[in-house]
């Protein structure tokens, strides 16, 4: 991520908009943010994050963050971050806070919205997920790109455990913690296993000989059914012949009794159908007469009654439109009169409005006699500024000649600020030369105990070493050959004929070999090997303690050389500095005399600076009396302004006034001609409204009116009409009657009462019609087939007991080749499944000893520790890199068994100790060391071409030097392609910066933010 553009307003002490352009900033590649205590400088830091994560460092969710954010004289708070992403992707972060302006402390929930440069212009996006654009979450965007205040040692002060899970977090190691998986795919495993046993027990009994047995069984009964079978069928043809003949004669004796009954039933069909079709014809010829009759006496009833309830409703509009007209004849006359009193209340109101521009009049004189006499007051006091403003500038400038040049002072005392700095230095350098001769010279002595060449130290450690392993691999191997003979004398002593041998599992042992006790040999080589051993840890002890003496010389002597390069580079930077001093009016040797006349010019620009702020605070005075000045003068234009205007208003309602007199109202109180007014308008508007409403009535009453008498000379015409309708009805009745012979319309009636469904009652009949002659000719076509042939019970039994013993048979024969079918087909089934199943539990089996193989290796996230311990070590290798330059060699960073981070210091014989013993100083460097090698590794996973890095952290814990180093280490960052900013108030930090902000808080304006370059 790097940033572009930071846009914020209202937001901690930052009161007015400003803009951070950082792209001039991060050119430079290393850059820094400086001001005094409370000045704003970390609020910048917070105002990326909250724009980004809606995450502060200093405040959460339950703190009221929007509210205690804002800044207290602003109801607006505004933050817009434009930054390029790991893709070089343009992205714009936008958080807007508005204040309740009826309640203080309620501020509204942020809106945010974030967009992306397309087309050369911003495009909003509908959905964003800051994480997915920047690559880093929250937490790790804290610790790796901006690291805020007082988290910087964060990462060192951890526990094993903790950093464990921070690196398990940030690197995603969470992909190597398997136990979860393998412990379900064990537990699947198991479960399976189980299954698959319990399976298999149920297929104990099947096997290849069962099967056999079963198949010869089944070639026995399969003869029996055949002879069974030919046997029956000899036998259900005569059977068949008998059963056949009974069935007819039994067919013939049900059908004789269903004709008796059907011939006892025909009487009644046939008065069913003569009732049906006389039903039939009445039906369709008087029906439709009968239903026009019952519909037009039922809609004359209706129609009577409908026009009963028009007359009723026709009354009442006729009575409500006769009280209407009879309230208008009343009203008439005060409505002709209407217009008369409206102009008499315009009058009115013109009257009103005189009298209170003439109350308004009065009260403007006062105040500009009032006005006047301020603008005399105020005219005095701007003469007595301004002549005090020209008494301090003839004293200011009178002093200005006696200051030096501030340029002068500066470039001057930076050099003597310089010269004392380098001398300093180059004592310092000389002092660490003399120890670190002191300490080499030391170190010798102890290498001479030894009695080693240094040079060829490593090849006769080799060559030592290699003739003990030569001599200890021949001692293992007679020690072998040793116990294999032991171990057969003792499996020799122990054979005897009949026993079995526990090597070869013979019973006789014709021959058995003696061997010697080799106990006293083998006591021997054990020794020897012991020795052995014991020489080569001695060796390897010895060795160590060397290297670790060789290694301690070598890195004094590469410190040597690299503070002797730093004196040499000290010296010719003195050297070269004490040429530059050029200036006539101080000399290089007397630093003294410098200082006083500095003292005595920063004396002098106090007092000038003092009388600038009194000119500046009389000429602020003065331009305060002017305005008060002009706003007096102003205010008295106005007031006769208005005075003339309300004058020549009044002069025109006098005009204006059509009935009324004014001088009658002239010495009136406005209120009582307020009431007046208000009377008289409310009569005028009540008689106008009251006449309106009638009027509206009486224009909607009228066409009901005609509506309704239409509707009942409607309702007359139609009752005459259907009066007719019943007539030619009654007619058309009387006539058939007539042509059907009945007498009385009773007879019709009494047919029709019947309801007899034609349709089904034929049906009925044609259905039993059939029947009967159906039945009628199968009796006779049986009784013919029946003639020539005789029936005997007796024969027909025995016959019957016959077929139903041989069938019984046969079905016994067939249930039992078919039952031994199926226990073939099913073992055969179970068989091969039972092999299948042996398979799969192999499978299980071996599948289950390779997860508990997985188990060991990753239970209690065993691996994800070990992971972590290597990305631990490569990030403490590449911390080690910086931290031995910030250190000059004398410390390095290393972690334990324990995961832990130690020190190791090669001023104490490479000793370890913890990072608690750290001074502030170092802390703060292994701290920044290992922060920007966590930086490097989680931004290089983001896949970001160019990386940027803001540590909001105090230098104050370092020493000059140190400084110097820190300085030298961000400064070589930039070849690494990265971008550094800092947050500091070092002053050495703020000169040696090539760019920068300068953060400063004014009482008025807030926090200001200034480039300084």
């Amino acid at each position: 991520m790097i940033p572009i553009q930071l846009t914020l307003e209202g937001l901690y002490s930052y009161q007015e908009r400003q803009t951070i352009d950082f792209t001039t900033l991060t050119d430079a590649g290393l850059f820094g943010i400086f001001g005094s205590v409370g000045s704003g400088k970390s609020s910048i830091l917070e105002a990326i994050t909250f724009a980004l994560y809606g995450e502060t460092e200093r405040l959460n969710s339950r703190d009221k963050r929007a509210y205690n954010m804002m800044n207290l004289k602003s109801n607006k708070s505004f933050i817009a971050f434009d930054f390029m992403n790991f893709e070089n992707k343009k992205f714009r972060a936008t958080r807007e806070f508005k204040r309740n302006s009826k309640n203080f402390e309620d501020v509204k929930a942020p809106l945010v919205t974030f967009y992306e440069w397309k087309d050369e212009k911003w495009i909003p996006l509908e959905r964003s997920n800051t994480e997915e654009i920047i690559g880093l979450s929250y937490a790790n965007f804290k610790r790796t790109i901006i690291i805020p205040q007082g988290q910087f040692k964060e990462f060192i002060e951890l526990g094993a455990t903790e950093r464990t899970n921070m690196m398990k977090e940030i690197f995603g190691l969470q992909r190597f913690d398997l136990q979860n998986n393998v412990s379900t795919l064990n537990a699947k495993n198991r479960s399976e296993l189980d299954h698959l046993e319990g399976q298999l027990k149920g297929f104990e009994e099947v096997n290849e000989e069962q099967i056999l047995t079963q198949t010869e069984k089944l070639k026995a009964e399969k003869a029996q059914f055949n002879e069974a079978e030919i046997n029956y069928k000899k036998i259900n043809q005569h059977y068949q012949q008998f059963k056949n003949l009974k069935s007819d004669l039994e067919v013939v004796q049900q059908k004789k009794q269903d004709f008796k009954k059907l011939s006892e039933r025909k009487p009644i069909i046939d008065n069913m159908e003569a009732r049906t079709e006389l039903f039939d014809t009445v039906f369709r010829i008087f029906n439709p007469i009968v239903s026009e009759k019952n519909k037009l006496q039922k809609e004359i009833a209706a129609q009577k009654k409908d026009k009963e309830n028009q007359n009723h409703l026709l009354k009442e509009i006729e009575n409500q439109f006769k009280t209407i007209n009879e309230q208008l004849k009343i009203l008439l006359p005060k409505f002709e009169a209407l217009n008369e009193s409206k102009i008499q209340e315009n009058d009115l109101r013109l009257i009103l409005q005189m009298l209170q521009f003439s109350e308004e009049i009065k009260l403007l004189k006062s105040r500009t006699k009032d006005g006047s006499e301020k603008v005399k007051e105020v005219e005095e006091k701007i003469k007595a500024r301004q002549q005090k403003i020209k008494d301090l500038s003839e004293k200011s400038d009178l002093l200005k000649p006696q200051k030096l040049d501030s340029n002068l002072l500066v470039t001057v005392g930076n050099w003597f600020s310089e010269n004392k700095k380098l001398k300093e230095v180059e004592q310092i350098q000389l002092k660490k030369i003399e120890e670190l001769n002191l300490k080499i010279s030391d170190i010798l002595p102890e290498l001479k105990l030894f009695e080693i060449d240094i040079e060829t130290f490593n090849e006769d450690y080799k060559a030592k070493n290699d003739v003990l392993e030569i001599q200890k691999k021949e001692l293992s191997e007679k020690r072998t050959h040793l116990e294999v003979q032991q171990k057969l004398a003792h499996f020799s002593n122990d054979l005897h004929d009949g026993e079995s041998c526990p090597l070869c599992g013979a019973l006789e042992h014709p021959n058995i070999v003696a061997f010697e006790d080799v106990e006293l040999e083998l006591h021997s080589i054990l020794k020897q090997v012991e020795n052995t051993e014991n020489q080569q840890k001695e060796f390897q002890k010895q060795s160590t303690e060397i290297e670790k003496i060789l290694y301690r010389k070598k890195t004094f002597e590469e410190q040597l050389k690299s503070e002797q390069e730093t004196f040499n580079h000290v010296k010719i930077q003195l050297e070269n500095h004490q040429q530059n001093f050029s200036w006539q009016e101080f000399k290089a040797e007397n630093e003294t005399e410098f200082i006083q006349k500095r003292e005595q010019s920063f004396t002098l620009e106090k007092q000038l600076e003092d009388l600038r702020q009194s000119i500046s605070s009389e000429q602020k005075n003065l331009e305060k009396e002017r305005e008060h000045l002009d706003k007096y003068n102003k205010a008295l234009e106005e007031f006769k302004l208005d005075e003339a205007q309300k004058g020549t208003q009044i002069r025109s309602n006098l005009s204006n006034l059509k009935v009324l007199n004014w001088t009658s109202f002239q010495e009136k109180p406005i209120k009582e001609v307020y009431e007046y007014l208000q009377e008289l308008s409310k009569v005028n508007l009540e008689t106008e409204k009251n006449y309106q409403q009638l009027i509206a009535k009486e224009k909607e009453i009228s066409p009901k009116l005609a509506a309704q008498k239409s509707s009942v000379n409607h309702l007359e015409k139609r009752i005459i009409e259907l009066e007719k309708e019943i007539f030619e009805n009654e007619k058309a009745l009387t006539e058939s009657l007539s042509v059907q012979n009945f007498i009385h319309f009773n007879e019709v009636e009494l047919i029709l009462g019947q309801e007899i469904n034609v349709s089904e009652s034929r049906i009925e009949i044609q259905k039993f019609r059939i029947e009967f002659e159906t039945l009628k000719n199968s009796i006779a076509e049986l009784t013919l087939k029946l003639k020539y042939f005789s029936f005997y019970p007796q024969e027909f039994t025995i016959v019957e007991t016959q077929f139903q013993t041989a069938e019984k048979e046969l079905n016994l024969a067939n249930e039992s080749v078919v039952k031994t079918n199926s226990e073939i087909e099913r073992l055969e089934k179970e068989f091969r499944k039972k092999e299948t199943l042996l398979k799969e539990l192999a499978k299980l089996q071996k599948r289950s000893d390779h997860l508990k193989v997985m188990f060991n290796l990753f239970k209690a996230a065993g691996f994800v520790q070990f992971v972590s311990s290597i990305y631990l070590r490569q990030l403490c290798d590449h911390a080690n890199i910086r931290f031995h330059r910030m250190t000059r060699n004398q410390l390095s960073l290393q972690l334990n068994e324990n995961n832990d981070f130690e020190i190791i210091d090669y001023l104490n014989e490479g000793k370890c100790r913890s990072v608690k013993t750290l001074s502030g100083g170092q802390a703060f460097q292994v701290s920044l060391s290992l922060a920007l090698a966590l930086a490097e590794s989680v931004q290089s996973n983001a896949k970001a071409t160019k990386n940027f890095f803001f540590i909001d952290e105090g230098f104050g814990t370092q020493d000059l030097e140190s400084v110097n180093v820190v300085f030298e280490t961000l400064t070589n960052l930039q070849k690494e392609n990265r971008i550094v900013g800092i947050i500091s108030h070092v002053e050495e930090l703020k000169e040696k910066m090539p760019v920068s902000l300068n953060i400063t808080k004014d009482e008025e304006r807030g926090s200001l933010i200034e480039v300084m370059q």
